[in-house]
């Protein structure tokens, strides 16, 4: 039996994980746009007891090229908003965490904090957000207010390519941190709502952030009072140096794509030195292992529809995460000892819709069940409270300042 039970999440995206899942039997891609659709599969994530479920998004049309469109036309294209998909399924569920995508390069942090104080509120306390930056450069182009450069993949690397995503890991650092500031501006208890005085807000505990920073000058106060959370869930997606340093930084979960055990140590000591550097190294910050699942009766039935897959597609399937293919029994061994590496849990990016959903949740989290290392029943009302985190208390609470 492990010694803490993991963390489990799902990344939902569309039909599933690999390009071709929209042309499988059993999926609903008339129903992509639709918000049955999201509720059904997020109600099934939360009848496997999961913690969060998070929902992707970004502000180009969806590619197989990492630096742009793409002209093909059998792969699934276009997407709702995965703030309003969440703020959508949030009152139709009751426990499981609600963890929208949201590009902070070029999006205002007011608007983005106030979007997700507003999901905290309708999920009654199980809002979170993931933060994502755009290097792209036809992602700029939609917005017209900074020029990037267009660069692939492989030309990352390059000093001048990483001077720019440096400083827009920078500029998403800035924008969590008033997020954060914002959450703060009301204190708990400045909503009075006596209607005998006529007082309905403390306007002495309402306070400034006066946010100065290279990238937003913001003053504040927010126009949403304080969540329920107090501070929803930040988690952020990381592959490289600078991503590892804006989790350590500002988040409170981190999502890591090692492709072994080895690996997953690796990554694991260096967002902990990140962390260390900071000056959070007693401050919880969980790290979650992501894979890109294939579930069956057997490996071999798993691995057929990998390769069936990829022959719809027309090529090979590759991904940042490991690919996984197998049995519920052989990916709880995956994870258990991946555990021992210091994961605190995953996030599973399930490659097709319903069916490896389904196998999450009514195979692999009865066998993590039956070993001692998964709930069996939620404990805890609250996003934070599944993953262990406090509420943390107001920073301007004893300021006593009044904008």
């Amino acid at each position: 039996m492990p010694a803490e039970p993991l963390h489990l999440g799902v990344a939902l995206d569309g039909a599933g994980w690999h390009p071709a899942a929209w042309r499988e039997p059993d999926a609903r891609p008339a129903d992509l746009f639709d918000a049955r659709y999201w509720v059904d599969l997020v109600r099934e994530a939360e009848a496997g007891l999961l913690d969060l479920v998070t929902i992707e998004d970004s502000l180009g049309l969806q590619s197989g090229h990492w630096s742009g469109p793409e002209p093909r036309t059998d792969r699934v294209r276009g997407r709702l908003d995965a703030v309003l998909i969440a703020a959508r399924v949030a009152p139709l569920t009751s426990h499981i965490g609600i963890v929208p995508t949201a590009v902070v390069t070029h999006t205002e942090p007011f608007h983005l904090s106030k979007a997700i104080a507003t999901l905290d509120y309708v999920s009654s306390g199980r809002a979170g957000v993931r933060v994502q930056v755009s290097a792209r450069a036809h992602e700029a182009a939609l917005f017209g207010r900074r020029t990037l450069p267009r660069f692939g993949y492989a030309e990352r690397e390059q000093p001048e390519i990483r001077a720019i995503t440096s400083d827009l890991f920078d500029e998403a650092r800035d924008a969590v941190e008033v997020f954060r500031r914002l959450w703060d501006s009301w204190e708990d208890d400045a909503e009075i709502r006596d209607v005998d005085t006529g007082r309905f807000v403390d306007i002495d505990k309402l306070h400034y952030i006066d946010f100065e920073g290279p990238h937003f000058s913001v003053r504040g106060p927010s126009i949403t009072p304080r969540p329920p959370q107090g501070q929803p869930l930040v988690s952020a997606l990381a592959h490289i140096d600078v991503a590892y340093r804006l989790a350590a930084r500002s988040a409170d979960l981190v999502y890591v794509t090692p492709h072994s055990t080895d690996d997953a140590l690796g990554i694991v000591a260096e967002v902990r030195a990140e962390q260390a550097a900071a000056g959070r190294a007693d401050e919880p910050l969980h790290i979650w292992g992501d894979l890109v699942v294939l579930l069956d009766d057997t490996a071999a039935a798993a691995a057929a529809r990998l390769e069936r897959l990829d022959d719809i597609a027309g090529e090979r399937y590759r991904s940042d995460a490991q690919i996984f293919t197998g049995t519920a029994t052989e990916l709880a061994d995956l994870l258990l000892d991946r555990q021992a590496s210091g994961l605190s849990g995953f996030r599973l990016r399930p490659a097709a819709v319903p069916h490896d959903l389904v196998r999450i949740t009514r195979d692999l989290v009865p066998e993590l069940q039956r070993r001692g290392a998964f709930r069996t029943r939620y404990a805890a009302d609250t996003l934070r409270g599944l993953l262990g985190l406090g509420r943390p208390a107001n920073r301007y609470a004893s300021t006593g300042g009044a904008p």
